[in-house]
């Protein structure tokens, strides 16, 4: 079976574009850095990590993928972004962590290695991708029964529109623009449907809060800008 490529091309070069300053935390990956706590906090409290073997979706430069890995997770992280794949690779030198980077796609990885993983992560990535069902059903085609799917992504309302792109884009320039589109945003409603037509059991859904001034991160049940989830693969 041969694996589809469901990737746009503008944005893999986009945020290769981002790659040299990837790890720089006042770059333009400053929200994830900033991010990236709270979503390792809401993976870590739903699966043991130490010993799990863990792929992390559209990594990126690496950051949550090494913090899974000081976690004690096994973790593989993919990406098509080639400049990306290699920041995250060269930033092991100075973590000293080991991660299984690849250049892959969603779909290279189900089929080359179906049911392997306790968990799967997939953070702000569907909302970049030509065919958000498709990815879904790579994911859910990665987890071991019993496993779980975490999700973050933007919800498609007029506070996101304002908060995302708005204000991180154009006010606030912490994003460039163009990072988002507020088409491909999907309603909670939108994607439980998806993870439904996989098979997956959505277990919780959270708003994940964000301060660009203070640069606090926090979960909420507010989730009308960004929201957070995780959904299980019976076993």
């Amino acid at each position: 079976m041969q694996a589809t490529q469901n990737v746009s091309h503008k944005e893999i070069a986009r945020f290769d574009k981002l790659a040299s300053r990837w790890w720089d935390p006042d770059g333009e990956s400053r929200p994830l850095h900033d991010l990236n706590p709270v979503r390792l906090d809401y993976v870590a409290a739903r699966v043991a990590l130490r010993g799990a073997r863990v792929a992390d979706v559209g990594c990126g430069g690496g950051l949550l993928s090494e913090a899974l890995a000081h976690a004690g997770a096994d973790v593989v992280g993919i990406d098509m972004g080639l400049k990306v794949i290699e920041i995250a690779r060269l930033h092991l030198h100075e973590s000293k962590l080991e991660v299984d980077y690849r250049k892959q796609s969603s779909a290279e990885l189900a089929v080359a290695e179906p049911a392997s993983f306790d968990a799967v992560c997939c953070m702000e990535l569907i909302e970049h991708v030509p065919d958000p069902a498709a990815l879904v059903r790579d994911l859910a085609a990665m987890l071991k029964p019993g496993a779980r799917l975490f999700m973050s992504t933007l919800n498609r309302t007029p506070a996101s529109f304002g908060a995302a792109i708005i204000g991180a884009e154009y006010i606030a320039r912490l994003l460039p623009r163009g990072t988002h589109h507020y088409a491909q945003f999907l309603k909670p409603s939108e994607l439980a449907r998806l993870l439904r037509q996989e098979g997956l059991e959505l277990e919780d859904i959270s708003g994940l809060g964000y301060n660009p001034l203070t640069r606090k991160a926090w979960l909420s049940r507010i989730t009308a800008v960004n929201y957070l989830l995780s959904a299980r693969k019976p076993a």
